[in-house]
């Protein structure tokens, strides 16, 4: 009986807190939305430079009164909340529903010890605007600098979750496309037009990279929009540099399928153009990452498919894909951007006439779940890749990070 009350004593008491989590992202998220709150929460907007050092010393304090004070208020009126429920059903233990309150509590002394200008409190208490350079990634779960920074200095319409991300998640804010300049390769294929299209829809500037001589048009209702559009060639990556220097996110979708064919030949096109060349681009893209900003703006997504785990009654396509797969894998253990893989089944395309799925329809789906920051993206009607992915991901990575290293022996 003990183990059980304490269990739901815990239970209770981390609903409380994720209560008052997921009411001041809203809040936060209502800021933005509502003149009356933006009036209060632009002061917050007002004191960081870009490296996140303070502006103004007297802007920094007038912030916290005008937007952190009344936020952990409202944060602190609607935790009682739980408690209410709880008491109401008679549910035990009550007390554990008041965790939300002291956890709010926090917030609130912290904010208004920062509007006094206590010193060092700030440094306990703000560690999400904490000046410096960035040592890690955008986080996936927990808000840390570099993802906040992006709600400052990327797009202030993204990125509202304070704690968790789980709010931004859910709306679609996780990560904005909006004025990225985003460039995707075998833009001329069914696919690679359809991620153009998304794309643009979502307002990011897009670029087509092709092997076609051809410039790429984009069919936007019943409007034609010519896109800039980039020829290359496999061998000749180095020459994409200059361009990939200007680009927020590469979108490696480039392949080839020979289907049955196994002789020398094609195994040679298809591990050069599935695996070594998207190779080449992707290290090449990650040369251009050379500031913070570019390690918190800057993105790779792979083409790998499900081939991955799945057979794609290909052995060429599956050996070349899963090749290159297994090589993000390693590479992003160290890569200085994100870097997605985007596992996708039988669509219908030149290379796969008999796909199942609309390119069109892919495409909407890759950019609904990259705007909620999902790594992996799975795009399938295959159940089974949703189980055998993330174990084979997991346990691949685990191997590589235990018996590999990014230091060169001396």
């Amino acid at each position: 009986m003990m183990i059980g009350s304490w269990l739901g004593g815990l239970a209770i008491a981390l609903a409380s807190v994720l209560w008052v989590e997921l009411v001041r992202d809203l809040y936060h998220t209502l800021s933005h939305l509502w003149q009356p709150l933006y009036r209060l929460h632009v002061w917050h907007h007002k004191v960081f430079r870009p490296d996140l050092s303070v502006v103004s010393d007297t802007i920094y304090r007038q912030a916290h009164w005008y937007n952190d004070v009344p936020e952990a208020l409202v944060m602190l009126a609607l935790s009682i909340l739980p408690w209410a429920l709880i008491n109401n059903g008679n549910i035990m233990p009550q007390w554990a529903a008041w965790t939300g309150s002291v956890y709010t509590l926090s917030f609130l002394l912290g904010a208004i010890a920062r509007g006094l200008g206590i010193p060092w409190v700030d440094e306990l208490t703000d560690v999400t605007h904490r000046p410096g350079e960035f040592t890690t990634l955008p986080s996936r779960w927990l808000v840390n600098r570099p993802y906040h920074w992006r709600h400052h200095f990327d797009n202030q319409d993204a990125y509202f979750s304070g704690t968790l991300t789980v709010v931004d998640k859910l709306l679609g804010t996780a990560l904005s496309l909006k004025h990225k300049r985003i460039a995707v390769t075998g833009a001329s294929g069914t696919l690679g037009r359809a991620l153009l299209t998304q794309l643009h829809l979502a307002g990011a500037k897009v670029i087509a990279l092709t092997s076609s001589e051809t410039e790429i048009e984009l069919e936007i209702g019943s409007e034609k929009l010519p896109i800039k559009t980039l020829s290359w060639q496999t061998g000749q990556e180095e020459e994409l540099h200059s361009e990939l220097e200007k680009v927020d996110i590469l979108i490696l979708n480039h392949g080839v399928n020979v289907y049955g064919q196994r002789d020398h030949k094609a195994i040679a096109q298809s591990y050069e153009i599935n695996t070594f060349s998207t190779l080449r681009l992707m290290e090449l893209f990650f040369q251009t990452v050379k500031s913070d900003r570019d390690m918190i703006r800057k993105e790779v997504w792979v083409n790998t498919s499900e081939a991955e785990v799945n057979p794609a009654f290909s052995p060429l396509y599956e050996l070349s894909k899963r090749a290159i797969g297994e090589l993000v894998t390693l590479r992003r253990l160290d890569a200085p951007c994100m870097v997605r893989k985007l596992i996708l089944g039988p669509f219908k395309s030149q290379l796969n006439p008999v796909g199942v799925m609309s390119p069109e329809w892919v495409a909407k789906q890759i950019v609904n779940l990259a705007r909620r920051d999902i790594r992996n993206i799975i795009v399938t009607i295959n159940p089974l890749t949703f189980i055998f992915f993330p174990f084979k991901e997991f346990f691949t990575s685990t191997y590589f990070r235990l018996f590999s290293s990014s230091e060169r022996p001396q």
